[in-house]
C-alpha cells in the first residue's frame, strides 16, 4: 500500500488555487497523488524529501498557509479500522460490532471519536461505514460470483433485501445493474482471445 502525507491548507478557494499548488509541488519534485480544495495528499516514496520549512515558504509566497490539525491523524485510524473490519466480516462471515472495534483500535470512547468524526469530516461515522460497505458490495457484484445473500451474510446484513434496499438508496442502482456490469465484463474478456485469431 503507497504511503501518502495528507496536507490541510489554508486559503485554497477555488479550482485555480488547484491548479497553482499542481504546479508549484510539482517544481519541488513532489507527486501528488489526489488534490482539492483545502487539502493536498501526496505520494511518498523512499525517494520523496519533504522539506516542510520549504514547502511553507513555497505555500506563503502563493498566499497560502499550511495547517495542523491534530485530529487528522485520529480520522485516519478512524479509516483504517473501519477498512479492517469490513475486511474481517469478510474473511470470517462473522458480524462485526463497529461501534467496539473503532473503540478498541483506538482506545478511546466511541462517542466521542464518533462526533470527532462527523465534526472533522462533515458526516457521520454511521454514514461512511455504510458508504464503505456499499463500495465493497459493488466489489463483489461486479468482481465475484457471489450471490446477495451470500454477501449479505458475509456483511452482517440482516437479509439480502435490506442489503438490495441499501445499496438503491446509496447508488441509484440495484444489485441486477452490477450483475449485469460483471456479465458484460466476463463477455468483453471472453471474446478478446478470439479477436486476435487470424479468420
Amino acid at each position: 500500500m503507497e504511503k501518502t502525507l495528507k496536507l490541510l491548507i489554508k486559503g485554497m478557494v477555488c479550482n485555480r488555487c488547484i491548479y497553482v499548488l499542481s504546479e508549484e509541488f510539482s517544481k519541488l519534485d513532489l507527486e501528488i497523488s489526489e488534490i482539492r480544495l483545502g487539502e493536498v495528499i501526496l505520494k511518498m516514496t523512499d525517494k520523496t524529501i519533504f522539506e516542510e520549512g520549504i514547502v511553507r515558504a513555497m505555500l506563503e509566497k502563493n498566499g497560502f498557509d499550511l495547517l495542523y490539525d491534530k485530529n487528522q491523524k485520529i480520522i485516519d485510524q478512524i479509516k483504517n479500522a473501519v477498512e479492517k473490519g469490513i475486511q474481517e466480516q469478510l474473511d470470517n462471515g462473522e458480524p462485526v460490532k463497529f461501534s467496539t472495534l473503532i473503540s478498541n483500535e483506538l482506545n478511546k470512547d466511541y462517542d466521542s471519536v464518533s462526533s470527532l468524526f462527523s465534526s472533522s469530516e462533515g458526516y457521520t461515522l454511521e454514514k461512511f461505514i455504510i458508504s464503505r460497505k456499499v463500495e465493497k458490495i459493488k466489489e463483489l457484484l461486479v468482481y465475484t460470483d457471489q450471490s446477495m445473500s451470500e454477501i449479505a451474510y458475509s456483511l452482517g446484513y440482516s437479509s439480502p433485501a435490506h442489503l438490495s434496499n441499501q445499496l438503491k438508496k446509496h447508488t441509484g442502482f440495484t444489485s441486477s445493474y452490477y450483475k449485469r456490469v460483471r456479465f458484460d465484463k466476463m463477455a468483453i474478456a471472453q471474446e478478446q482471445p478470439h479477436t486476435n485469431n487470424p479468420s
